[in-house]
């Protein structure tokens, strides 16, 4: 029996040192090792390195919901308001030989019912006289950013580099220059916080009020804008430092000029802008107390005041352009200019208001279709002068998280009086305003993330 055993503990030994042997000779599979995320901190918080790359990604975003009420200018327009804002914001940076390379698109999404439908700029909350109601929602796309800086430069659609105080605070916009369009810039970085920019931008591709129209009625003949040769040409001079920041920009643009006037030959108009801003940080006050001071002056570019082609606070469509004919048969440049301040205070670190608002006044380069007129016999530039004030409380219970109430004031008065808009929209003749105001009252409760 013991003969026995030994022979088969012997057999399986060798046989297990045979298989131990061929196994020996096996290819080797090892697990393939597990990439974390890691954590970028090169650009600031938020950022993380994508799995097998040098790319540092920071994925945001915002949901805003926002309800508003407001003077309506008859029985036809509704007093309130509903919105609703998704945006997403995807920014990847990497760093190489040549410098930083960014590229980075904000996309937004955005729901809006009745008062919104017609306010005036956009997102004031004051209606436009003869604007229809709107009735049920409205769902709007948009791509807000998306561009590429690589070293020096910046291509794609971006903030235009002629901008400074571009509606930073407040739930609503003032006269001040505020666009994001497709551009090619080129900045220089002297140290020190000093630097300056020349941009090409496309206007026709803006956000804000860059693109006028420009044709006016004018006894029955026509003023109309062509074609452009460049786009604008935008340079800026900038410096930020500890105690804030300063800004120093000008533009010019140029359009072809086609009229229908007999004797008035069209051709190549040239416009300018030019505007100067201080931004103070104010930390003797409270951490993060900020005051903001901007004026601009347009000649044949009021879309760089933030004027738009057509709308006057609650007078109606007013024309707007950035040139027209004189009564005299001229063509002549609107000259404007606008004045901007904003002041952000901390009550304490979870409460903040901010108190914001502009003053413009512009000289129009060509009277308004006589229907506009209260009489038939004013033939002259309204040349608008418009106040807009407004002032908020923002409660920040928990990091990214903000509640708000706001109330803004507009007001505006013209050099002559206009016929008064009814409740369906059509003008009523000998009946006339010469300025006007309103009141609106904004809700908003926002999330950042």
């Amino acid at each position: 029996m013991k003969l026995v055993k030994s022979l088969l503990l012997g057999s399986a030994a060798g046989i297990a040192a045979v298989a131990g042997a061929q196994a020996a000779d096996l290819p080797s599979r090892k697990a393939a090792p597990v990439e974390y995320v890691r954590v970028c901190s090169a650009y600031g918080a938020g950022f993380f390195f994508i799995p097998g790359t040098d790319t540092c990604l920071r994925v945001s975003g915002r949901v805003r919901a926002e309800y508003t009420v407001g003077d309506r200018y008859g029985e036809q327009f509704d007093a309130y308001g509903t919105r609703a804002r998704g945006r997403l914001n995807i920014d990847a940076r990497t760093a190489t030989a040549y410098g930083p390379l960014r590229t980075f698109f904000r996309f937004e999404l955005t729901n809006s019912s009745n008062f919104y439908g017609g306010t005036f700029g956009g997102n004031q909350g004051l209606i436009v006289p003869g604007t229809a109601r709107v009735t049920g929602t409205a769902t709007a796309s948009l791509l807000d950013l998306a561009f590429i800086q690589f070293g020096p430069i910046t291509a794609g659609r971006a903030q235009s580099f002629f901008d400074f105080y571009a509606n930073d605070y407040g739930y609503s916009s003032v006269r001040t220059a505020d666009s994001r369009l497709n551009l090619l810039a080129y900045t220089a970085t002297f140290g020190s916080g000093f630097s300056a920019t020349i941009s090409l931008e496309d206007r026709v591709t803006g956000t804000g009020a860059r693109e006028n129209a420009a044709a006016n009625r004018v006894t029955g003949a026509a003023l109309a804008v062509g074609g452009q040769d460049f786009p604008d040409v935008v340079a800026s001079l900038r410096v930020d430092q500890g105690w804030g920041s300063a800004q120093l920009s000008g533009a010019l643009t140029q359009r072809s000029v086609i009229s229908a006037l007999p004797g008035l030959v069209g051709g190549d108009e040239y416009g300018f802008a030019v505007q100067g801003g201080v931004k103070i940080n104010l930390p003797f006050l409270a951490a993060g107390d900020v005051f903001w001071l901007q004026a601009a002056y347009a000649d044949g570019a009021v879309g760089y005041l933030g004027y738009g082609g057509s709308g006057i606070a609650r007078l109606g469509a007013i024309a707007v352009p950035d040139l027209g004919i004189t009564p005299a048969g001229n063509i002549k440049n609107t000259t404007g200019f606008s004045i901007v301040a904003a002041f952000r205070h901390f009550w304490t670190p979870q409460l903040r208001s901010e108190l914001y608002g502009s003053y413009s006044q512009l000289e129009l380069g060509s009277i308004a279709p006589l229907a506009t007129y209260a009489t038939g016999a004013v033939v002259r530039a309204l040349d608008p002068r418009e106040t807009i004030i407004a002032g908020n409380l923002i409660w920040t219970p928990v990091s990214g998280l903000d509640i708000g109430v706001e109330v803004i004031y507009s007001h505006v008065d013209l050099r002559s009086r206009v016929g008064s808009v009814s409740n369906t929209g059509a003008r009523l003749a000998g009946i006339g305003i010469k300025s006007d105001d309103a009141f609106a009252g904004r809700f908003r409760i926002q999330r950042d993330f």
